[in-house]
């Protein structure tokens, strides 16, 4: 693996990208402690201490700490996220988008482009509502986090943020198309990995007090080590089904005959059953902020992460958008029509609707192992709190959402540098076989 990264910037075109996703991504950092004028960032800080299991924490992880900060970037990427997922629920139910999806590079070039817009849009409104929100706050001690709230700090601060999420949006664009791809999820990545420097101080300062022992710490760490692992066999794991095609003759030439396969993966949701998961799980905790009655507090209370009712439901929630998500996604009747198209088939199998039913049944059985996977590992760190008896915020580091997104972009990041490599007769990491990709 080591002489694979020395190959790496051997290859002045793969050196330059490396550099290139290494000073962007550097810039994504300053940016992230830029302050948004007119906003006093300590007040905000002792007020997000205040709001853990909120859907402002869910965006803060998103956007690498900025949103506690109150910086330039404090929107973070969030949403572009948001206006790709909206795009790709409206391609299954719109058939015009559905159309463009079907035309190759054009038509992804025009959906890129509505993606564009809604996060220009979605920017907006949600830049007004943050500033909106951000005047009616005041820390624990009293400060008001926005001193002078009128109407040039909204104008400031919206301009600003929206601004500060389309450079984003550019720069993670400029990463994938200059730099070794994946722009947008390595900047979610740099943030969570961010993080890592704060946990480690915790940590130690547990293990000071006494609260966790070297042997434990050790124990924790195997463990972790192990959910790495199952988290790579779920992002890389998939159910090759087998696809023979006829042999045709044009004239004199003879087309197919070729045997290939359709890679169903196991894990074919990603990371969305958890986002959409968290939003829903947080929105009582949200509203517990802004309505201060008994009935909004209690069940803020019974849905902390750190509560037995929070994680069922989020372990039936994941399960079940698991499962919508591909749904939407991925459709059996145009994979079995376009291999019908092309004269190909499954061995045993009839072409047409008897391919799409088997196609579907076999996706919906790996569907259910990755789901339950993806569940258990987001659960995992309530598991680790009530077992080794350490607090919520340290345990979330040693497995869940922010462990699930590090490895799962670390596989994409590898996967893109290794196919530089081979394509310049180098060996990628591993020496026999190569890294799957997830999509």
């Amino acid at each position: 693996m080591f002489k694979a990264f020395g190959d790496a910037f051997k290859i002045p075109e793969l050196r330059r990208r490396i550099l290139f996703t290494l000073g962007a991504l550097v810039i994504c950092r300053l940016g992230c402690h830029v302050p948004t004028p007119g906003i006093d960032g300590h007040a905000l800080a002792d007020f997000f201490t205040q709001s853990r299991g909120t859907l402002m924490e869910l965006f803060d992880l998103f956007a690498g700490g900025a949103l506690r900060r109150a910086t330039i970037f404090a929107l973070g990427i969030m949403p572009y996220i948001s206006a790709s997922i909206i795009l790709q629920l409206l391609t299954a139910v719109m058939p015009n988008l559905a159309r463009l999806a079907r035309e190759g590079e054009a038509g992804r070039r025009k959906i890129t482009q509505y993606t564009r817009y809604g996060t220009v849009i979605l920017s907006l409104l949600q830049s007004f509502g943050l500033t909106f929100w951000l005047q009616t706050l005041k820390s624990p001690t009293g400060i008001s986090v926005v001193p002078h709230p009128d109407l040039s700090f909204q104008v400031i601060a919206v301009l600003t943020m929206t601004c500060g999420t389309v450079f984003l949006m550019w720069l993670g664009e400029q990463i994938s198309e200059r730099g070794i791809g994946n722009g947008i999820s390595l900047i979610i990545l740099v943030g969570i990995v961010a993080r890592l420097p704060a946990a480690g101080v915790q940590t130690a300062s547990l293990m000071r007090a006494g609260t966790i022992s070297f042997v434990k710490l050790l124990f924790m760490l195997a463990i972790m080590v192990g959910i790495v692992a199952a988290i790579v066999v779920l992002e890389t794991g998939q159910r090759r089904v087998p696809v023979q095609y006829a042999k045709r003759i044009i004239g004199r030439k003879i087309y197919g005959g070729q045997s290939t396969h359709i890679p169903l993966r196991v894990n074919t949701s990603g990371m969305i059953p958890i986002i959409f998961a968290s939003a829903i799980l947080m929105v009582p905790a949200t509203m517990a902020q802004f309505i201060n009655h008994p009935f909004t507090r209690s069940i803020a209370t019974q849905l902390a992460p750190d509560r037995v009712a929070y994680n069922l439901l989020y372990f039936i929630i994941i399960i079940f958008f698991c499962y919508f998500y591909t749904a939407i996604v991925f459709n059996p009747v145009d994979v079995a029509d376009n291999i019908k198209r092309y004269g190909g088939f499954v061995p045993g199998i009839r072409p047409g609707r008897p391919t799409s039913e088997y196609i579907d049944h076999i996706l919906t059985r790996i569907t259910l192992g990755g789901a339950i996977g993806l569940a258990l590992i987001a659960i995992f760190p309530w598991v680790f709190m009530l077992w080794l008896k350490i607090p919520y915020l340290v345990a979330s580091f040693f497995g869940g959402a922010g462990l699930i997104i590090v490895v799962g972009v670390a596989l994409d990041t590898m996967r893109q540098v290794e196919s530089h490599l081979l394509m310049r007769h180098y060996e990628g990491f591993i020496k026999k076989g190569k890294i799957k990709g997830r999509f």
